[in-house]
């Protein structure tokens, strides 16, 4: 959409045009950025896809579908069809971002964000203030997996939790899981299954006890807060 602006009965074209152009530009960058911070690795890609739309060398398609002529022949025109490039460089760009795929998605990010501006000048209305677009339809890459990881089992506040640990140094894991076991020691719980206790060990409370002898009988005991305990 063109604005036509008038003064004392002058319409000027030039001043609406420049406008306009600003509004484009200002919105591709924002996109751009975007796009930078997602895809780092394609940078320079970005840059060329950028010259690419504001060069008006993306011809958006009904179907969704796109032709972006090439920066060294004018005469060849690739084309995006289902995030999908005909061009040389497609095959090895990270994840198939090629320039010509950027600026596909470049112009179908940046161009909502230009025409709520054309619309809201068009209409008297304050411009809206809007966050920048996302970036292109890009994937987001999963995080890279630590090169060395653990997992360890603990019991917090009588609950029984999974801790994992990842670096990217098998030592200095090492180092960091020995920490975390130091903070919280094994506990050992009898069960109905374990081994009978040694003769005058209590399993119950995991001390040594003492042999008694009264009236030819033995037994064995320690003395606990609670009394005498015979390890039963």
């Amino acid at each position: 959409m063109t604005n036509v602006a008038e003064t004392n009965g002058t319409v000027n074209f030039d001043q609406t045009l420049t406008d306009t152009r600003a509004v484009w530009r200002e919105a591709v960058s924002a996109v751009a950025e975007r796009a930078k911070a997602t895809l780092p690795e394609c940078n320079g890609r970005v840059d060329k896809a950028v010259a690419l739309v504001l060069n008006g060398d993306v011809d958006m398609l009904g179907d969704g579908t796109a032709r972006v002529a090439s920066q060294s022949n004018g005469q060849t025109v690739y084309h995006i069809v289902n995030g999908h490039c005909d061009c040389r460089d497609y095959e090895k760009a990270p994840e198939q971002w090629c320039k010509h795929r950027l600026a596909h998605a470049l112009y179908k990010r940046a161009y909502p964000l230009a025409k709520a501006k054309w619309d809201a000048a068009s209409t008297g209305q304050a411009t809206p203030v809007s966050t920048p677009a996302p970036a292109p339809d890009v994937p987001v890459a999963p995080l890279p997996e630590a090169p060395a990881s653990v997992n360890v089992h603990l019991e917090l506040a009588g609950r029984q939790v999974q801790l994992t640990l990842r670096d990217s140094d098998e030592g200095r894991l090492l180092q960091r899981l020995d920490a975390v076991l130091q903070r919280f020691p094994l506990v050992v719980k009898p069960t109905d299954t374990q081994a009978p206790a040694a003769e005058g060990w209590c399993r119950k409370h995991g001390v040594p006890m003492r042999q008694n002898h009264k009236d030819g009988r033995s037994w064995w005991s320690h003395k606990t807060a609670d009394g005498w305990c015979k390890g039963k």
